[in-house]
């Protein structure tokens, strides 16, 4: 009746320790004669944690000790009754593929889906237990300490949807997190969510190490409150953080998407940022609402296939935003262009552009598209960046603190913003593709240009309603 179990437990919840046993226990009740199960973790040295842990408890018993064979050096524990066997394979495609499992046990699901192949390693796992009608899979894991993303972030949406009812699969959901509403700083709750409390953990030493954690700063409290609280991390906060960060997702709104922004504003900018072809490039629009002058913004990115390739890392990330809806992967070189200078099109039909601002040095392809597709020459101009940006930087804080400005609220965004990273130079301060190093932040930029041209005050527009029949205007 369960095929799988998804296990989000906090650290130091002995989760290893536990999880060994299981595997011990599967071995004893198996019936099926030579049934393999797997130990598979991200690096051999974590899955070694857990076999020893079962080595451990198998010595530590004289019935289990002459029951079982151990042998070290090919990390195996064989049932000498049955021939069933317990062995630890390492997360990869070429190591996983062929086995055909009656149990496996994955453990740290959120370092494993670092991994560009991690849905495919995944997929050969499952595809081996079919077989199997005993067989079952297990997740252990902890709560990401970045953004989760990739295949943890699908199987964790997955295990929520069972235990909301929402999903009727063959999952056991066991999810120590705190319900929507509660207040993780509150110490009277962390009870909730310590299930190993008074054994591995206590309250008192969270207390301690929380207590540390806020002395270090809030990049270092989020970081520890997703490690030993599962609490889901949404925007990355860095000690050199762009102070708009922490107020980002409190603007955001359930829905806001471009026919939304052109619908309620009066007048509207854009902005456009973008790099090479391992880079992403950015659109922002921003409005301001007819009726209360609330700013109103809504992005949109465009990777090429190639950034999957050498950015591999963030590979699991982007696809998940164009399932999203706020990426875009283009197959054709081009293709970004040719979407981005359509919808400024849109825009400028509905009779509300005032200006397209972009970074005057390496845009002249996109600009001449922009002209092309029908918007005038003198809608676009060219925004000084670096620390010519610092009145957009400190307009777009003050908006968000003061929570002014509404944006849809997409995970690319939060990622983007995250990613942010600031330098003072004398009274001023930069975001900049240098100072973030190689994280994403092109769809920040191009929301700071939006926002240099917003700032301007620009007269509304007596345009006409909008009338939205291009696909791409989302």
């Amino acid at each position: 009746h369960i095929r799988e179990a998804f296990v989000l437990v906090p650290k130091k919840s002995s989760k290893t320790s536990y999880s060994a046993a299981l595997m011990v226990t599967a071995l004893i009740v198996n019936t099926r004669p030579r049934a393999e199960y797997l130990l598979v973790a991200p690096t051999q040295e974590i899955a070694l944690l857990a076999f020893r842990q079962a080595v451990g408890m198998i010595e530590a018993a004289p019935r289990l000790a002459r029951s079982f064979r151990i042998q070290e050096h090919i990390k195996t524990i064989t049932l000498k009754s049955s021939g069933a066997f317990l062995k630890i394979k390492s997360f990869d495609p070429k190591v996983v593929t062929g086995s055909k499992p009656s149990g496996i046990l994955l453990d740290e699901m959120h370092v494993i889906a670092e991994s560009p192949q991690a849905d495919r390693v995944i997929g050969q796992l499952r595809g081996g237990l079919v077989s199997q009608p005993e067989g079952f899979l297990i997740s252990i894991t902890t709560q990401s300490e970045r953004t989760p993303s990739g295949v943890f972030l699908s199987e964790l949406r997955k295990a929520r949807a069972v235990r909301d009812g929402k999903l009727s699969a063959p999952i056991l959901p066991l999810l120590y997190e705190f319900h929507d509403g509660v207040d993780w700083r509150d110490q009277e709750k962390w009870w909730m969510v310590t299930p190993n409390r008074g054994r591995s953990i206590t309250i008192e030493r969270l207390v301690d190490d929380y207590d540390q954690a806020v002395a270090a700063g809030e990049h270092e409290l989020r970081r520890w409150a997703s490690q030993h609280l599962n609490v889901e991390v949404g925007v990355a906060l860095a000690t050199d953080r762009w102070a708009g960060a922490e107020f980002w997702e409190a603007c955001a709104v359930d829905r806001l998407e471009l026919a939304d922004v052109l619908e309620r504003s009066e007048v509207v900018t854009i902005g456009i940022d973008g790099g090479g072809l391992d880079d992403l490039l950015g659109l922002a629009v921003l409005g301001r609402c007819a009726t209360t002058g609330r700013w109103l913004l809504w992005c949109h990115a465009w990777a090429h296939e190639i950034v999957l390739e050498r950015r591999q890392q963030d590979a699991p990330r982007l696809l998940d935003y164009q399932r999203d809806g706020s990426l875009t992967v283009c197959q054709r070189i081009g293709s970004d262009v040719a979407d981005v200078s359509r919808l400024c099109y849109t825009v400028w039909d509905s009779g509300l552009l005032d200006k397209i601002g972009c970074d005057p040095h390496g845009l002249g392809s996109i600009v001449e598209k922009i002209a092309e597709a029908g918007v005038p020459d003198d809608c676009i101009i060219g925004v000084s960046q670096g620390w010519r940006l610092g009145g957009a930087i400190k307009t777009l804080e003050r908006r968000l603190a003061e929570q002014t400005i509404e944006h849809d609220g997409s995970a690319m965004m939060r990622w983007v913003v995250g990613n942010a990273k600031v330098e003072q130079r004398g009274n001023g301060a930069m975001i900049t593709k240098q100072v973030s190093g190689v994280a994403k932040i092109d769809p920040l930029m191009a929301a700071l240009d939006a926002v240099t041209l917003m700032a301007l005050h620009p007269a509304a527009k007596n345009g006409i309603d909008a009338f939205l029949s291009d696909p791409l205007v989302m």
